[in-house]
């Protein structure tokens, strides 16, 4: 005879990225988060290739990070516009990540970034189990968490300390301070793609703007340009007084 505490149990196993939903149906709300998210991730990508020399690193964008089991299993995600988890391989058994799960990984990203559409009462909704506040504080646990408003040209950062979120200061640039990353994360008013915004951007703990490679081109460009311009002058200048620069 067999009792209840004698029979074994039977336990389902929990889903991994590729047994969940990699999307929710929605689309992208504006034109502008996309380039945001590539202008990010492009220009910390030399970055973190220095602080990950085992390139043992993954950002996700529009992505769902899953920390939760749910029906459907969508609800049981968020899926940030841009974040960055250390020490975990770019792909999984072969394949390119569908989705985070922090049941099947335990490591929590450490940059979560959220770009407001709407007024940014989502972004910083603290009810329990719904709001996104509270599941990145409660839940998945970011060290940073980053609210970015273009249309306000701000961002806000969150520093997770003894369990719950403090509003991280800017320093004396305006911007904040990443220093496991060595970065500094702030808005640059400039043309990016052919737009020019209040961009979200990432500086060095110098304050230094980390570039893009295109950015890195155009910069060569304009310094070969000036030395051009400059060589010219001074010909000019030697030939004034009867020197040929050749010479």
């Amino acid at each position: 005879m067999t009792s209840a505490f004698t029979d074994p149990v039977k336990f389902e196993p929990l889903p991994d990225h590729t047994q969940l939903p990699e999307s929710d149906g929605t689309f992208v709300k504006n034109f502008q988060e996309h380039p945001q998210s590539i202008l990010l991730t492009e220009s910390i990508w030399p970055v973190l290739e220095r602080l990950h020399p085992d390139a043992q690193f993954c950002i996700g964008q529009d992505s769902g990070i899953y920390w939760r089991i749910t029906e459907p299993p969508e609800r049981g995600a968020e899926a940030p516009d841009w974040f960055y988890v250390p020490n975990v391989p770019p792909m999984l058994n072969g394949e390119v990540r569908r989705s985070y799960v922090l049941w099947q990984e335990h490591i929590a990203p450490l940059v979560v970034l959220e770009f407001v559409s709407g007024n940014g009462s989502e972004e910083r909704d603290k009810t329990p189990w719904k709001g996104k506040f509270w599941i990145y504080e409660q839940v998945i646990r970011p060290a940073f968490y980053g609210i970015y408003e273009v249309q306000r040209a701000s961002v806000e950062v969150y520093h997770f300390v003894e369990n719950h979120y403090e509003l991280l200061p800017a320093n004396e640039r305006g911007h904040y301070a990443l220093p496991q990353m060595s970065v500094e994360l702030g808005i640059w008013q400039g043309e990016y793609k052919n737009v020019d915004l209040p961009w979200l951007r990432w500086w060095d703990d110098r304050g230094n703007l980390l570039l893009t490679g295109e950015e890195q081109v155009e910069q060569e460009r304009l310094r070969a340009e000036q030395e051009s311009q400059r060589a010219e002058r001074l010909a000019a200048q030697l030939r004034a007084l009867g020197i040929e620069p050749e010479a």
